[in-house]
């Protein structure tokens, strides 16, 4: 096995036992507890907490997968061309605020919990996946388009069978993108009451406490990388499927 792949192993065992098994971690975390009090987080279970967060995760970014898909489709297409500054322009709005901003305005909209969480997620993601997603469709050679259009295939078709395969390994790499950033940002909904690591850190703040602080953001860019070398895996094996060489992931705008 390569050393990333045992790497990976290494880091999804370690993430894994933390959850699952969190006393056995406590020696370690003691110096960072104050005296006489939790070195472990005690007041929910931190395995149905990460559950939490990456629903919430998974939540946000798949309908925002959706829609900036569908807008790169729509502005890759003759009759959808000129709405491609419009598009870059509302993909992009969600990025021009700080998630804290967003959760702050959606707040008295649709009060706390889960909701302001994921409207911040949802347009905090759109534009990575958006210009990943554009950039595929717009990379597919005249000559494979050329080769589709002798075969009689209709613009339906080609777009099926031709466009979103080869730009595939692209999108899943904005995917990708998006989805590290909101397990990161994730946690700041715990501010507003949506349930994810982040209550973890912030109890740790209010009782003064670096041991369950350290739990929270450790736990949390662990998530981070499970994700991130998750969807690096997929996206690889889209290329290797399409015969495609490896290109690296985009970086988001801003």
């Amino acid at each position: 096995m390569r050393p990333a792949g045992v790497l990976r192993l290494a880091l999804l065992a370690l993430t894994a036992a933390f959850l699952l098994f969190p006393a056995l971690f406590a020696p370690m975390l003691r110096p960072l507890a104050p005296p006489n009090m939790p070195v472990i987080y005690d007041r929910a279970s931190l395995s149905s907490l990460a559950l939490s967060h990456l629903a919430l995760v998974a939540a946000a970014i798949i309908p925002s997968a959706l829609l900036a898909s569908a807008l790169a489709i729509l502005v890759t297409r003759p009759a959808g061309a000129e709405f491609l500054p419009l598009s870059r322009a509302l993909v992009g709005f969600g990025q021009t605020f700080p998630p804290v901003a967003v959760l702050a305005l959606a707040v008295p909209v649709v009060g706390f919990g889960t909701w302001p969480t994921l409207i911040a997620l949802f347009l905090y993601g759109l534009l990575p996946i958006f210009e990943n997603a554009l950039a595929g469709l717009t990379g597919v050679s005249g000559a494979v388009r050329l080769a589709a259009d002798g075969m009689g295939m209709t613009p339906g078709q080609k777009l099926r069978r031709v466009e979103l395969p080869l730009a595939l390994p692209l999108m899943i790499e904005g995917v990708r993108i998006s989805a590290v950033i909101a397990v990161s940002t994730a946690a700041i909904g715990s501010t507003v009451a949506a349930r994810s690591l982040g209550e973890v850190i912030i109890a740790g703040l209010n009782a003064n406490n670096l041991s369950f602080v350290v739990q929270g953001g450790l736990l949390t860019a662990a998530l981070a990388l499970i994700v991130y070398e998750a969807l690096g895996m997929v996206a690889e094996a889209a290329r290797n499927r399409l015969g495609l060489p490896a290109e690296p992931a985009s970086r988001p705008a801003g």
